[in-house]
């Protein structure tokens, strides 16, 4: 299996997320990154290396127990709420089953929040085991830690389009939605493992993923010129625009696809936070980014086209996520439309 180039554009983004003077430049070089490529490696973020340190080690402890162990955090007893653990081929890609075991995450919300009080899918409680309360803490801690480096990537993108340095906290994530991912590839048992996707060619459907990986390798971006490898950077995280920034930038920033395939030899740990607009956000273009582009569908991995997105952000992720866990899916939405 031939080498794929590594060539993720890395854009050092400190000035954001301190504030300083040289932000305007830094959100050029990434609108730059995010036009050529949709993804980039981000250094200079702030989060501690051992808050990643830590995530790493209880979820290598959480993912090394038995199944049995493990679906006491089953995603089937979170509900509506869609968190915990599911095994390895229970989520689809394009109707293909992935090799990898996960766990979701998202914010943790009590009973007494509004949205939990209706019923609102998506929201709730997070499930965690109940022996292993360092999971917990590396969780939500990471989550806390990410959610201000993503405001400030939103503030660098719209200073280098030339918009209102606030428009998307003020119009879509003043209230964010935001979804974590543990995600477990287990090491290849075969040749045909080895070769098989532990995630197909998809795009995310929010606005920003940031990733943190473990140093196996196999994310791979494919890019106007071909696939290239999206290989580690110590220290960095990986950023990448999804759907609905594409919608809302009029196409100037690029959802772009992207694949995973463990050919390490080993497990491969990555944790991908994504940074969505409210649930209840209506998803319309920002005005004076000028028209769509004429073929939507061109380069698409699905043959659909973002910009004919309208509605809330809850509807279209709804309908997206139930075709990840069809049986969850159904279940969910049979509850939300009675």
């Amino acid at each position: 299996m031939a080498a794929l180039p590594a060539a993720l554009p890395v854009v050092d983004v400190s000035a954001l997320v301190a504030g300083g003077p040289a932000r305007e430049r830094c959100g050029e070089a990434i609108v730059r990154a995010c036009r050529e490529v949709g993804f980039f490696c981000a250094t200079g973020h702030g989060v501690p290396a051992e808050a990643l340190a830590r995530l790493d080690r209880e979820s290598r402890r959480f993912f090394a127990r038995p199944d049995s162990e493990k679906a006491e955090v089953a995603m089937a007893r979170g509900g509506r709420a869609w968190r915990g653990w599911f095994p390895v081929g229970d989520e689809l890609t394009s109707g293909e089953a992935d090799l990898k075991e996960g766990l979701y995450f998202g914010a943790e919300l009590g009973p007494g929040h509004p949205k939990v009080r209706t019923g609102t899918p998506l929201h709730g409680p997070n499930l965690f085991p109940s022996d292993q309360p360092g999971l917990r803490d590396a969780v939500l801690d990471w989550m806390a830690a990410l959610e201000p480096v993503a405001q400030a990537l939103l503030r660098g993108m719209a200073l280098g389009l030339g918009i209102e340095e606030d428009v998307f906290r003020v119009r879509w994530t003043s209230d964010p939605l935001v979804l974590f991912r543990v995600f477990h590839y287990p090491a290849a048992a075969s040749e045909a493992e080895r070769r098989a996707w532990g995630v197909g060619e998809h795009t995310d459907y929010g606005l920003l993923t940031l990733l943190a990986q473990d140093d196996a390798g196999g994310l791979e971006v494919r890019t106007p010129d071909g696939w290239i490898a999206a290989d580690p950077v110590p220290g960095a995280l990986v950023v990448n625009v999804g759907d609905m920034l594409e919608r809302l930038t009029c196409g100037r920033l690029r959802s772009t696809p992207h694949r995973v395939r463990n050919a390490s030899g080993r497990s491969r740990l990555s944790f991908p936070y994504f940074f969505d607009p409210a649930w209840d956000a209506e998803i319309a273009p920002i005005e004076g980014l000028g028209a769509p582009p004429v073929d939507g569908r061109a380069g698409r991995w699905d043959g659909a086209s973002v910009h004919e997105i309208g509605g809330t952000y809850g509807e279209y992720l709804l309908s997206k996520v139930s075709k990840v866990f069809p049986e969850l899916g159904r279940d969910v939405l049979g509850r939300t439309r009675r």
